[in-house]
């Protein structure tokens, strides 16, 4: 049972970083220039951290929770 608990744990976090990533890179393509006045600064860039975590965060919470439904349908039948 503890080797259960790590394994969804070591997912977890992978899940969580990969989706960050790949949220940091679709971020890239929005046109922030908008929004800021000063694109290049760090405050732009501290909102792009801010926002690729949020937004990350929220895809993971998604991705690991249709895991879990998925797995728990083994015991539907």
């Amino acid at each position: 049972m503890e080797s259960y608990f790590a394994y969804t744990s070591l997912m977890g976090i992978t899940i969580s970083l990969a989706s960050i990533v790949v949220t940091w890179w679709a971020l890239q393509a929005f046109k922030f220039d908008l929004f800021t006045q000063n694109p290049k600064g760090a405050r732009a860039k501290a909102l792009q951290v801010i926002l690729s975590i949020v937004i990350g965060y929220q895809l993971a919470q998604f991705l690991i929770n249709y895991l879990g439904w998925s797995y728990n349908l083994k015991n539907l039948f």
